[in-house]
């Protein structure tokens, strides 16, 4: 492994030590294996509270880093940092992203093409009906359909884009060696050989309440739109849809009967500006993804023209401001920018934030 990724696994261990804390401890030591052999008094200084330099205090001296990530890999579980270039690109852009993420299974760059399907538990006739068409049609389609692995529309929502042949992304808010429920342990064994089980919490961490919600940011983060299916006027599912809106995603919401409680949700995201799903088809049309395998094929192409070749050549692969790469190609930033879109499709290039771009490594292995 990376000499430092070790270190994000070992603060990602600390309770306390979530995204916000992560890039403060970034920001003050610049390092990460600087910081964990910091004393407590240099982490008061960087303004972690007692409780969580003393968490920190107790994990540094009880765990083997070394031995812990041979026991992930022992167990088949893969460790994806914000610095590892196959981290998740739509998860990549929101707002602070979780730092560490335990994989099981394999990501796929076709994993950009992804919607999230969530909603009730208690799922009724008509929304299991809706559930397994919209993910036979939508993974028929090429997208990758992301959920929670939770009993009702979650479940439905794996199972259908399986049996469609596709993709699929189970996010938990669990260890990945802890299934929940325990009864969907065979269906995240076959979600696993297509696709992923992922989750931000370290090995052996339970199933609270309390670790819902940032499962849920995370299910839209992965995705470029959020279904609800189904939902009640408190439900999870909700929450989802709330996280899609702050990460500028899109979200869908089937109607429902206005007297069936489980429609309640739904209907209130329709009058609140949410899209009404009355057939898959309409996600396609508002994401425009009517044709993702030709989108998928544009990612092989190489530099189509000397303009994205005098790109690519002005880039390395750490992040290049825009009108960085202007000066330095000699080319306007119209010309530039719409360049630069086109190549982020075909996967030469990626966005990373603040009109800053970086050339893919992949693109040069071939």
């Amino acid at each position: 492994m990376p000499d430092d990724k070790k270190y994000w696994i070992g603060f990602n261990l600390v309770k306390g030590i979530g995204s916000v804390r992560f890039q403060q401890i970034l920001s003050y030591f610049g390092d990460l294996s600087v910081a964990w052999e910091a004393p407590s008094e240099v982490f008061r200084e960087a303004g972690l509270p007692e409780r969580t330099i003393a968490n920190l205090i107790r994990v540094r001296q009880e765990m083997d880093l070394d031995q812990y990530y041979s026991s992930l890999l022992d167990q088949k579980i893969n460790v994806l940092t914000l610095l590892d270039e196959d981290y998740p690109k739509l998860l990549r852009e929101i707002d602070q992203p979780p730092p560490v993420l335990y994989l099981r299974g394999e990501l796929s760059p076709a994993d950009e093409f992804a919607v999230a399907m969530v909603g009730t538990r208690k799922v009724s006739a008509y929304g299991q009906q809706v559930a397994r068409d919209a993910s036979l049609f939508l993974a028929g389609h090429g997208l990758t359909i992301v959920s929670g692995l939770a009993r009702g529309i979650d479940a439905l929502a794996h199972q259908h884009a399986l049996q469609a042949g596709g993709r699929t992304i189970a996010v938990l808010g669990s260890g990945v060696d802890v299934i929940y429920p325990p009864e969907h342990r065979k269906l995240a064994d076959a979600i696993i050989e297509n696709g992923a089980v992922i989750s931000d919490y370290p090995l052996g961490t339970q199933p609270e309440g309390i670790n819902f919600p940032p499962r849920n940011r995370i299910i839209s983060g992965l995705s470029l739109a959020t279904i609800v299916v189904e939902a009640g006027e408190r439900s999870g599912a909700l929450i989802t849809a709330e996280f899609a809106v702050e990460q500028g995603r899109e979200v869908f919401a089937v109607p429902g009967n206005v007297l069936s409680p489980v429609s309640r949700g739904t209907n209130l995201l329709i009058q609140k500006g949410a899209y009404a799903m009355i057939s898959p088809q309409d996600v396609l049309d508002v994401l425009d993804l009517s044709q993702v395998d030709e989108y998928k094929s544009a990612r092989q192409i190489l530099p189509a023209d000397t303009t994205e070749a005098m790109i690519l050549k002005t880039m390395g692969f750490e992040p290049i401001h825009v009108d960085e790469i202007c000066a330095e190609a000699g080319l306007p930033v119209d010309k530039v920018s719409a360049a630069l879109t086109m190549m982020e499709l075909k996967g030469m290039v990626q966005h990373v934030g603040g009109m800053r771009y970086a050339a893919i490594r992949d693109l040069f292995r071939k």
